[in-house]
Order: structure tokens, then C-alpha cells, then sequence
């Protein structure tokens, strides 16, 4: 896995600088897809490591109709570090890059810090209700954030992920949070919301992810040392919701409580398919 990274990051930043000193859009227009290209041999090299060195079986359903040429929204439940492996894997080639949302502080992680700025992931900060009505003047950020991040993927098919449980997903915060679901953390639809809000009209459609591990939450050292066994992937491809304002209601109003009840609906499914994954775990069939 470092060999992998020490290979192609390098190149990433090199071509990273090049975009920095020549901000124009033709340039942006030549280097963007060079990047996405050498974004994705770098995840393919990270599926090579894991053929070679797990034995995975793997179930994954639901990807036969993607398009690398199409817009996307991805949602997801998020359980551990793993899950972006298994997401990278399944996708690559067969939809755009994924571009997730990151905590800022992130960025300060090394080697991948400076490859998440690269490849213009967006950084967020994650401030309470308490610190923001303290520091009036932060509130917002995060959205500008977004939406500047947003009107650049519109100019190159992307696919833009969001974990809406906002993190890992384990017993404590679940009890912690009340959550109501069994096997999830209440979602939270602002993500989504600002990535709809800013760019929704290219969005072709909403990819619907479920990532399973039917023998326990892995842990990413867990798996690097060949301890999970099986993964299961269920991916729907839904349309992208839709808000029309009532009387006296803004269209921001209407668009974020059209994507609350929306993620709300959408989790109660979830879990119940999750509950039917680990009934049936017995029955997984490899990926071809």
C-alpha cells in the first residue's frame, strides 16, 4: 500500500502545481482529467494489493447500469476506515472519482493530506451549535466551502460522496445518539443539501450504497492484517429528489426539509435491508 502511494502521489502533486500556477480554465480543462487518471491507477493499484495479499468474497450488486460519463451523488452508511477501500474498488473506472468530504484537519495527515488537496476534495469544519452561536461569524463557511467545491466538479463528470451519518458508525454512538435504527446513526441531510443546492441540476442520479461486513465492523488494521472475510454491496440507483416550495416557504427551506424527510426514508430502508444481509449472510455469491 505505501509502495502504491510513493508511486503515484508524486505525480499527482507535480501535476497538482502546474493547475496552482496556471489558474486558467483551458489549463483546468487539460490537467483535471490527467489528474482523475492517475487518481484512478492509483486506486487500482490499491485493488492489486488487496487481490494479492486478501481473500476477500466479495457480493456487490447493483452496478451494472453506472456510467464513468454520468454526474453522481453517492450516499453511504459508514462503519470503519475500510469502507473507502471497498467503495474505491467497486467504483473505479465504472463511475467518476469520488470526492468525499473531509474534516479539515485532515489535510495535515501526510502524504494523503496533500493528495485529498490535489485531487480539490473539499475540507470542512465541524463546529457545534454551542460554538457557532459563540462564533456567529463561522456559520456558513462549510456551505461556501461546498458550493465552491461543486461549481468546479460541474465542469468535469464527478461523483460527489457523502457518508450522511457524518461518522463511523459503532454501539456507543449509537446509544449515545438513540439512534432509532438498529444498525445505523441518525442520518444528517446538510451535506446533501448544499451538493443539491449547488450543483443538483447535473446530478443524472443518486447512487444508494449499503456496504455490509456480515462477520463484524472491521477495523483498517484488522483488515490490512487479512481479517475480513466477506464484504456485501448493495448499490440502488435512485432519482435525485426534488423540492417545490409551498406558500411562503424559500426554495432552501423547501430543499432541505424535501432532503431531511428524503435521507430519513431512505435510512429506514437501509436498515432493514442491512437486518436482511446479516439473516441471509450465508448466501453470497462472489463478484464475477
Amino acid at each position: 500500500m505505501l509502495l502504491n502511494i510513493l508511486l503515484w502521489v508524486p505525480l499527482l502533486l507535480l501535476v497538482s502545481i502546474v493547475k496552482l500556477l496556471l489558474p486558467f480554465k483551458a489549463v483546468r480543462l487539460t490537467i483535471d482529467p490527467l489528474l482523475l487518471r492517475i487518481a484512478e491507477a492509483w486506486i487500482a493499484g490499491n485493488s492489486f494489493w488487496m487481490r494479492l495479499t486478501q481473500q476477500l468474497d466479495w457480493d456487490i450488486s447493483g452496478i451494472q447500469d453506472v456510467s464513468p460519463r454520468q454526474w453522481y451523488l453517492v450516499v453511504c452508511n459508514h462503519q470503519s476506515w475500510v469502507d473507502i477501500l471497498v467503495l474505491q474498488h467497486v467504483f473505479n473506472r465504472r463511475i467518476p472519482l469520488l470526492k468525499f468530504f473531509l474534516k479539515k484537519e485532515l489535510i495535515w495527515v501526510p502524504i494523503m493530506g496533500l493528495a485529498w488537496w490535489a485531487l480539490e476534495f473539499p475540507f470542512m469544519r465541524r463546529h457545534s451549535e454551542v460554538y457557532l452561536k459563540q462564533h456567529p461569524e463561522e456559520r456558513g463557511k462549510d456551505a461556501a466551502t461546498t458550493r465552491h467545491a461543486c461549481e468546479k466538479y460541474a465542469l468535469v463528470p464527478t461523483s460527489v460522496m457523502n457518508f450522511l451519518e457524518g461518522t463511523r458508525c459503532t454501539p456507543a454512538k449509537q446509544q449515545r445518539q438513540q439512534s432509532p435504527y438498529q444498525h445505523l446513526l441518525k442520518p444528517k441531510a446538510g451535506g446533501i443539501t448544499l451538493a443539491l443546492d449547488a450543483m443538483g441540476e447535473k446530478f443524472g442520479a443518486v447512487l444508494d450504497v449499503t456496504i455490509v461486513y456480515p462477520d463484524g465492523r472491521p477495523t483498517f488494521t484488522q483488515f490490512l492484517m487479512g481479517r475480513v472475510n466477506k464484504v456485501v454491496v448493495r448499490v440502488r440507483t435512485l432519482p435525485v429528489p426534488r423540492a417545490q416550495a409551498l406558500a411562503g416557504q424559500s426554495p432552501e427551506q423547501a430543499l432541505r426539509e424535501t432532503c431531511q424527510l428524503w435521507v430519513n426514508h431512505l435510512w429506514t430502508e437501509k436498515d432493514a435491508l442491512i437486518s436482511q444481509i446479516l439473516a441471509d449472510k450465508n448466501g453470497l455469491q462472489p463478484l464475477q
